[in-house]
């Protein structure tokens, strides 16, 4: 495939400015004979996590796709499950830019978007608009100006809105962008949020006849015994799965590249480290109680693996995608 060819031009641009003429080139080819530029054949690899049968265990990390515009451009790609948003009840426009930066000598990228979207209603209508049958992942959040102690409706009214058409719904609760936001990971406050989800969702289940899973995602910069509280309120509250981990506030091994010194989350390379040690320290904690999810740091079949084999049953990519393109997903998923 001739993305490598294709990177070294985009590379020259600002980082954003190409991820928004990319999307818009994806959702216009996404359903057209144009997708043979990027569609691909991929193994066949099946597996069931969270009740859902999943083509093969290689995912595309939320984030990417922030408003389910591209969801039949990826599917075509070969992924096994995508992952859109995060979405927010209304739409916002994130911090200010720049706020995307590359570290090419790291394989890796800081980000500050700030949950940057369209808003939970133009996600839903491009979800209906792709007409997708696959594994499709729904990532949800709250707004920036919505209060810490009122964070639970936020959560509660994307979830309603988005059940109906989510195979899973993932509460996104660890993001570095969005302030306070990470706060809700801890004691009282994850409790009473994953309490007031897991009845929304059993009320949703009633609604449309169908059990839709609930995963929480989590932050890579989590001591271990913040880790093992995590994993004993996803026990207590009955969660069906949590995604490890999201991106890194520590700049650890890029201190002297161009742009490090820019907050923001840090992912690709060098959060791989970390994700993998929260994941295997999730593993022993949860034990087989729900899966885990692994994304941090995977750029090739090995890295996936190494997840694998830390304790998570399904990997999602998303630095790595940028810097690999299609051929990733290919290798990864034959390597698994």
């Amino acid at each position: 495939m001739f993305y490598p060819a294709i990177r070294k031009v985009l590379f020259k641009f600002d980082a954003e400015t190409i991820h928004e003429l990319t999307i818009k080139g994806l959702k216009s080819t996404g359903s057209n004979p144009l997708n043979a530029l990027y569609k691909q054949r991929v193994a066949e690899k099946p597996v069931n996590v969270m009740g859902i049968d999943f083509p093969n265990p290689l995912g595309l990390a939320a984030g990417l796709d922030k408003n389910a515009e591209c969801i039949n451009a990826f599917a075509a790609m070969g992924f096994g499950f995508i992952e859109v948003g995060t979405v927010t009840p209304r739409p916002q426009p994130g911090n200010d830019k720049p706020r995307i930066f590359r570290l090419p000598e790291a394989n890796a990228i800081i980000n500050r978007m700030g949950f940057n979207n369209k808003g939970v209603d133009y996600l839903v209508s491009q979800v209906r608009a792709a007409n997708f049958n696959g594994v499709l992942g729904i990532n949800i959040g709250k707004n920036k100006d919505t209060p810490e102690e009122n964070a639970k409706d936020d959560y509660i009214h994307c979830m309603r809105k988005v059940y109906n058409f989510a195979t899973y719904i993932t509460v996104n609760i660890s993001s570095p962008n969005t302030p306070g936001l990470r706060a809700l990971q801890y004691g009282d406050a994850l409790n009473e949020l994953l309490s007031a989800l897991k009845a929304e969702q059993a009320t949703l289940a009633n609604q449309y006849g169908k059990y839709i899973p609930l995963a929480v995602k989590i932050a890579p910069d989590l001591t271990e015994d913040e880790v093992k509280s995590i994993a004993k309120s996803l026990i207590d509250n009955g969660i069906d799965g949590v995604i490890a981990t999201n991106t890194t506030l520590s700049r650890e091994g890029v201190e002297q590249l161009e742009h490090s010194t820019e907050q923001g989350g840090l992912s690709g390379t060098p959060v791989k480290d970390k994700s993998t040690t929260v994941i295997r320290i999730l593993a022993k904690a949860l034990d087989s109680k729900l899966p885990i999810i692994g994304v941090g740091g995977i750029a090739s079949s090995n890295d996936a693996n190494e997840k694998i084999a830390a304790g998570a049953s399904l990997v999602q990519v998303y630095t790595g995608f940028i810097y690999q393109g299609p051929p990733l997903i290919k290798e990864i998923v034959s390597g698994l």
